[in-house]
């Protein structure tokens, strides 16, 4: 059974609140000495907040589904905000409403911030003195997202009465290839409004790749698709000194995984790629004995759902006939993962000038050509126009194309960026859902 509730703020009633970082304008009415507080000058006074919040997440990090410590931990941090909570049934998900206050005529928009929950299973080896402990690792950055996602709620919920319009807020458990994005849909992520989003943001903290401060943005395919193949051949064992007696898998499988990358060459267009790596072979026992059978598994990458169906459907028959040629069996499962991430266009275009307004045309890059790594938000991108926006962490000591990247047990992020990650989502709400937008 879904769980609604509303936060009610105790800052609306007070007119501000004590925090980390001292008393935060948590309605700007009441905060007379400041006069009007822009969202990155909020975000700015949070950022004390939102680096402590990111540290006592990244040591606690849980991976999957189920992740009831970090849920726990960001509910305690929305709490008393005027939100409409829902937490998910089949994973540890927190979806969280505001209702802007602001007039507006005809239907009210709907946007949606995205923010991953999830580590991964790695021992942390990053030296940092708030190292996790336990075995996982936020070798990926969620505990950033989650922070700066955080900021931009807090963000919001201050600029709400110039909202014609209302926010949905994910934050998403399982990013890391078990479809958490997926679970959420199922359970009515987009209908929680009551209407569905028109447009969709999240961003993504790199630990390498550009300068500290940088976001990136790319019109069109930023992230591939991902599948992944299951591969058993099956052949007949025997004695190794008497191979003709037996059916060999293993020579079958050899020229199986040869095969598949000469397919990704001859029968696909370099202008639209695709990535095939086989990254487990295993067969046999003893070096004198034919095994009954062989298994490898690979991952599939491409830019275009053109390719990517195409691959789904050759693979398979070049396996079939390299085992009918061998005299060997074969049982194929190609499992679905994560379609392309496309940025709209336009979207990716306006990330871009808000960012140079905001922070200066320095912080901005453009990327000429996608990554190849996969990001379940491809699937909110299905349903509604927005972007992917990739946002630098690398420490300025290190060099960008050197730095022990995303996934590494070494990897570090420096946590100054979250005030900026925060204000810049914030920032594009605002802008789209301003009563003179509409």
């Amino acid at each position: 059974m879904r769980t609604s509730y509303v936060f009610h703020s105790i800052y609306a009633a007070l007119g501000g609140g004590e925090s980390r970082c001292g008393r935060l304008p948590a309605i700007r009415g009441f905060v007379e000495d400041l006069g009007p507080v822009s969202i990155r000058e909020y975000c700015n006074q949070l950022n004390t907040e939102l680096v402590a919040l990111r540290r006592e997440l990244h040591q606690i990090p849980e991976v999957g589904l189920h992740l009831p410590l970090t849920q726990a931990r960001i509910l305690k941090a929305l709490e008393g905000l005027p939100l409409e909570i829902t937490l998910g049934r089949s994973l540890s998900s927190v979806v969280a409403v505001l209702r802007g206050t602001a007039p507006g005529g005809g239907e009210r928009p709907v946007v949606l911030l995205r923010g991953d929950m999830d580590a991964l299973p790695v021992k942390e080896l990053s030296g940092e003195p708030f190292t996790s402990t336990n075995g996982n690792m936020h070798a990926c950055g969620h505990d950033l997202h989650m922070s700066l996602l955080v900021g931009a709620v807090k963000a919001l919920v201050a600029h709400r009465d110039e909202l014609a319009g209302d926010v949905i807020f994910q934050f998403q458990p399982g990013e890391e290839s078990v479809n958490g994005c997926l679970h959420m849909l199922n359970e009515g992520l987009l209908d929680v409004a009551g209407r569905r989003p028109e447009a969709a943001w999240a961003i993504h903290v790199w630990a390498g790749l550009d300068p500290l401060g940088t976001f990136s943005t790319k019109p069109g395919p930023v992230m591939a698709s991902t599948d992944e193949i299951k591969v058993r051949v099956i052949g007949r064992g025997g004695h190794g000194s008497a191979p003709h007696l037996a059916a060999d898998p293993v020579p079958a499988m050899a020229e199986m995984i040869t095969a598949t990358h000469a397919m990704v060459t001859r029968r696909f267009s370099v202008f639209d790629p695709v990535v095939v790596s086989v990254g487990r072979v295993q067969a046999g026992t003893v070096a004198n004995v034919i095994p009954e059978e062989a298994f490898f598994d690979a991952t599939m990458r491409t830019f275009s759902d053109a390719s990517r169906t195409r691959l789904k459907q050759l693979w398979p028959e070049l396996l079939e006939g390299i085992a009918r040629a061998h005299g060997v069996g074969v049982e194929i499962e190609v499992v679905e993962q994560y379609p392309v991430t496309v940025n709209d266009d336009a979207a990716a275009d306006h990330v871009a000038d808000v960012v140079q307004e905001l922070f200066g045309e320095h912080r901005h890059v453009r990327w000429s050509e996608p990554l190849a790594a996969a990001e379940d938000f491809s699937r909110i991108l299905e349903t509604a126009p927005g972007c992917f926006i990739g946002l630098s962490a690398c420490l300025p000591e290190l060099d960008p194309a050197t730095a022990p990247m995303n996934h590494s047990a070494y990897c570090r992020f420096d946590d100054s960026v979250v005030a900026d990650g925060a204000a810049l989502l914030a920032e594009l709400a605002h802008r789209h859902l301003a009563p003179s937008a509409q």
